[in-house]
């Protein structure tokens, strides 16, 4: 791609107008801070109003580029929907404003009420997603934590993206060491799973993805994808092979075998770097390209065909994301992915995965090795890791009676009752809490359960600094966003929120120790701000970093300075230093992963062995049975921009895509309304004919279900569409990590009106 020379961005620094309360003109620049590409904008106010909103040129990450999503922030911004005052349910169940001080000494006086009668484990908090992209509840989350004792934590995490983290760190020894694609540099791209086109990059902070992709190609490189769907990723591929649902993890044995069997594996400074090789080749010595074709649905010739050229391309990279994570074998997926790079000497150099050198890191100088299995859920025994518990055990803590039962709740801008499995499940368990709190800004199918709705400034009207988007970026670079629009007064940021409510049910007694009030309370003395520009200075090419740096380094004020952003360069090699593992090499082979891999291959030989494999077809001509997988689209986000206009403008995206021989078998035909239905639950919505379907899968976009009595997001209401998460089943998970399991469980699907039997 074309982009500025190292730091060019800086040499012509803009400001960024501070909006004033008067009818200014003014013109700024910041981050789209709504998905993970981050991408650059430049927004022209007349003093309150926005009266535009484009792609900022000059941000060295972006270069311009701007999806839909960035341009409906004005949407947010003026949504009359948006709560701006914190409301507290009344006896009746309507709502009620309340002052910020008689809400916060309430909940505090609940939550402590709670806690000495049910000790803390009877308190948990969930976060959501948007947690991660507002770096003020990202840092500050943890204060609220540590006053409440030991309470049960809970995240997006675990339906998303914990293979990730959950193999970095048995690998390379810290959760948040998770290699990126150098999609800028890479000859050969094989994906798995993943729809960047749609998604804009995940765990892969690459705005303009779609010019990155056909970079690969103008260069003479090749993509490759595999997913049970022809996706929109696919128009920009090479190559796509359709394969069963959650059977990812033989494609990638079965490749890792053609490599070590033809001994096509990299013999160069991974060798040194890692240990376990050996292993690994024996572990997979069985899954030959005939097994896992079998598996999977590719031919055994384009199973060798594609491990051949990839390991004989000058750079390669594999990519794997939700497809690969939200199933049964999400976890080994995921080690594979590594493996795979590793193996053929994709790993940590140009061109194939590497990791990146955030201005601010995210990775702390000691092991998450051991941060698993330390206690576990009181109903299932599902392990924490890394201080989370799997939400998908979530509803069932609080709906089993007993000791530890959770009865309080808050929620950080979450709405579970869409986003985790057996949503239906979750709504009722909400419904039976002792107090539940929520920090968000609408009046949705989560937070109508609140007994208080804590709503903070957003969007426009924040600054930030996107903590861990620089850290899974495809290039290293370094941005600070101003507040664009001057806040309502009557709001609270969100860390102040937190902070409040932690210095209250401090006030009780209980909590963490001495060692955690004063770490919270340098992180309020110090605010948000002031702890990023700590990060900074203390950073890898910080003020602080050495006596050579002190007037050339990063600082807050210098980024303040360029608000376009400053270019840190491209990705760069960093093993070994980087490695958080005791021996300071890379574990190919861990055992957490080898057992379960053992385990899992005795499973698949059962069920071959009695003529009955799980390869994701139909098991007779007639069936009304298909294994369900979750799609995005690029002008949605999960569950939380469906209040835009300009978003939901079109067609119904929330339909059931079916490929057109199982409809014509079921007789359905296009915009038919159609009953789906699992173990858990049943939905209705219409049929859409496709092609890009494999046969005997169906595929429903996730985030909507926007039909619950007492929410108040009236434009989501009007396109509501069907949960995804009222069919999926809870008990499913990925027994390795705890990830919730969604895609490819079973469901059927009839016309509306007939029943299934």
């Amino acid at each position: 791609m074309d982009r500025p020379g190292p730091h060019e961005s800086e040499l012509a620094p803009r400001r960024s107008a501070h909006i004033g309360s008067g009818n200014v003109m003014a013109t700024h620049f910041r981050a789209c801070n709504l998905c993970e590409a981050i991408c650059g904008l430049e927004i022209e106010t007349d003093g309150p109003r926005v009266l535009s909103i484009r792609g900022d040129g000059k941000d060295p990450l972006s270069l311009g580029y701007l999806c839909p999503k960035g341009v409906a922030l004005q949407d947010v911004h003026e949504d009359q929907n948006r709560l701006r005052h914190p409301i507290r349910k009344t006896a009746t169940n309507g709502w009620e404003e309340v002052s910020w001080e008689a809400a916060f000494d309430e909940i505090a006086a609940r939550t402590i009420a709670v806690r000495e009668q049910s000790g803390s484990e009877s308190v948990a908090v969930y976060l959501g997603n948007p947690t991660v992209h507002n770096y003020g509840s990202l840092l500050f989350y943890r204060t609220l934590v540590s006053a409440i004792g030991r309470p049960q934590v809970y995240s997006a995490t675990s339906v998303d993206q914990l293979p990730h983290h959950f193999a970095s760190s048995y690998m390379f020894g810290h959760s948040m060491l998770i290699p990126v694609p150098d999609v800028d540099r890479t000859d050969f791209m094989l994906i798995m799973g993943a729809n960047p086109l749609a998604s804009n990059g995940s765990l892969m902070t690459a705005p303009g993805i779609g010019d990155r992709l056909k970079g690969i190609r103008s260069r003479g490189g090749r993509i490759v994808l595999v997913d049970p769907r022809r996706t929109e990723t696919a128009r920009l591929s090479d190559e796509h092979h359709f394969i069963h649902p959650g059977c990812d993890v033989w494609l990638l044995a079965g490749l890792l075998h053609v490599i070590f069997v033809e001994q096509l594996d990299d013999q160069g400074r991974l060798v040194q770097l890692s240990n376990g090789r050996p292993l690994l080749r024996q572990l997979f010595g069985e899954i030959t390209p005939d097994v896992a074709a079998a598996r999977t649905g590719i031919a055994p010739d384009a199973i060798r065909k594609l491990a051949r050229d990839f390991a004989a391309s000058k750079t390669a990279v594999c990519y794997g994301r939700m497809g690969l994570s939200t199933q049964r074998h999400g976890g080994l997926c995921q080690w594979l992915v590594n493996a795979l790079n590793i193996v053929t000497g994709n790993f940590d150099r140009p061109g194939g995965a590497m990791f990146a050198s955030p201005a601010v890191s995210v990775v702390g100088r000691n092991s998450t090795l051991h941060n698993v299995g330390r206690w576990t859920t009181r109903v299932r025994k599902l392990p924490e890791f890394d201080g989370q518990l799997p939400v998908a055990a979530l509803a069932e803590e609080i709906l089993t009676p007993g000791d530890g039962q959770i009865r309080t709740l808050f929620t950080v801008c979450g709405n579970p009752v869409l986003s985790t499995p057996n949503g239906r499940q979750v709504d009722r368990a909400l419904e039976s809490l002792d107090l539940m709190v929520s920090i968000d800004i609408y009046l949705n199918e989560t937070t109508r359960h609140a007994d208080f709705i804590l709503p903070p400034p957003t969007g426009l009207e924040v600054d930030h600094y996107l903590l861990a988007f620089h850290a899974l970026a495809v290039r290293n670079t370094a941005k600070y966003s101003f507040a664009t629009c001057i806040p309502d007064n009557s709001t609270r940021a969100d860390w102040q929120i937190l902070s409040e409510l932690a210095q209250r049910i401090r006030r009780g007694g209980g909590g963490a120790g001495l060692k955690g009030r004063l770490r919270d309370y340098l992180m309020r003395r110090l605010t948000p701000t002031g702890i990023v520009d700590l990060g900074l200075k203390l950073g890898p090419y910080g003020a602080w970093r050495s006596p050579w740096n002190w007037r050339t380094g990063l600082t807050l004020k210098r980024l303040q300075q360029n608000p376009a952003g400053i270019d840190l360069g491209p990705l760069q090699p960093q093993l070994p230093k980087c490695l958080r593992m005791p021996d300071g090499r890379i574990n190919l082979v861990p055992t957490v992963f080898s057992e379960r891999f053992h385990a899992v291959e005795r499973e698949w030989r059962l069920r071959e062995s009695t003529a009955r494999a799980c390869t994701g077809r139909n098991s007779s001509g007639g069936s009304t049975s298909f294994h369900l997988i979750g799609r995005r689209n690029l002008r949605s986000n999960n569950s939380w921009m469906h209040n835009s206009g300009r978003l939901t403008k079109g067609k119904d995206r929330c339909t059931l895509l079916m490929n057109p021989q199982d409809a014509n078998r079921l007789g359905l035909n296009n915009g038919q309304r159609v009953t789906v239905t699992s173990r858990v639950g049943q939905v209705e919505l219409p049929l859409e004919r496709s092609d890009t379907m494999m046969p005997g899968v169906v595929s429903i976009p996730h985030g909507y279900g926007h039909n619950r009595y007492g929410s108040k997001i009236p434009i989501a209401e009007k396109h509501a569409g069907a949960s995804i998460n009222d069919l999926t089943n809870d008990l499913i998970i990925d027994p390795l990590t705890g990830n919730a399991a969604f895609s490819g469980q079973r469901v059927e699907v009839v016309p509306s009106g007939e029943t299934t039997e």
